[in-house]
């Protein structure tokens, strides 16, 4: 595997490292998404009804795009994760539709949000950067016209069908030499430190589900955008 072929100490150790974070966040990613995944009833209903083929076009890619990910050095997934937050942040700031309120009320929730045609492209970019299908299915569903809270929550199942097959293919990876600090390795996956993240994030989750916070849309928009911040520079201190 070519990312492996750097050496301990060596100046693809930080890089690595960054990729290995990644590929973590991404399984912790998937079941979160599991635990989570509940849509209104309404927005449910739509979107059952058509997005079978984008499902399985979207898991095509998370697994193509996790394999590709293995065959490159560790510094092309990992800059490119970078680049993509950033891309990301500056478009949802500046482009038209994200940051604006919007009522659920006047949406068509049956017409499609994201075409068929770029489940394939959008899950191997997600699995191949390790940024995640709700960072590229988000933006889209909430430009669709879909409140933020709504636009979440039908993320969910999208991103399930990336990183299932993804998170696989990550476990499944040869052990790199170079991972250091690692609670329990698995493939390219720290299922130690997933295991900590997970035991944070769930409790909350659950709670969150049965008491939903009532937050407005424009301040759930700007969180996000914050999250997303909070995310770019987390991956940057491991390549600097």
């Amino acid at each position: 595997m070519a990312r492996q072929g750097q050496g301990d100490g060596g100046r693809g150790a930080r890089p690595w490292a960054a990729a290995a974070a990644a590929s973590t966040a991404f399984l912790v990613e998937v079941v979160v998404e599991a635990i989570a995944e509940q849509a209104p009833a309404q927005y449910r209903a739509a979107s059952l009804r058509s997005r079978g083929p984008i499902l399985g076009l979207l898991a095509i890619g998370g697994l193509l795009g996790a394999a590709l990910a293995l065959a490159v050095p560790a510094e092309v997934s990992s800059w490119g994760f970078v680049i993509y937050i950033a891309v990301t942040i500056i478009d949802v700031l500046a482009g038209p539709g994200f940051l604006r309120s919007a009522d659920a009320a006047h949406e068509d929730v049956s017409r499609p949000a994201i075409p068929t045609r770029l489940g394939a492209p959008i899950g191997a970019i997600a699995s191949f950067l390790g940024v995640g299908g709700s960072v590229m299915t988000v933006p889209l569903l909430r430009r669709a016209g879909l409140p933020m809270g709504q636009a979440a929550a039908l993320a969910n199942p999208l991103t399930l069908a990336i990183g299932t097959p993804a998170a696989v293919v990550f476990l499944a990876a040869r052990h790199a030499a170079d991972l250091h600090g690692a609670v329990f390795a698995v493939g390219i996956v720290d299922l130690g430190a997933a295991a900590f993240l997970l035991a944070g994030a769930i409790p909350v989750i659950v709670v969150l589900r049965r008491r939903p916070p009532s937050i407005p849309d424009r301040v759930h928009a700007w969180f996000y955008v914050g999250l997303l911040a909070v995310v770019l520079t987390a991956m940057l201190l491991p390549l600097t």
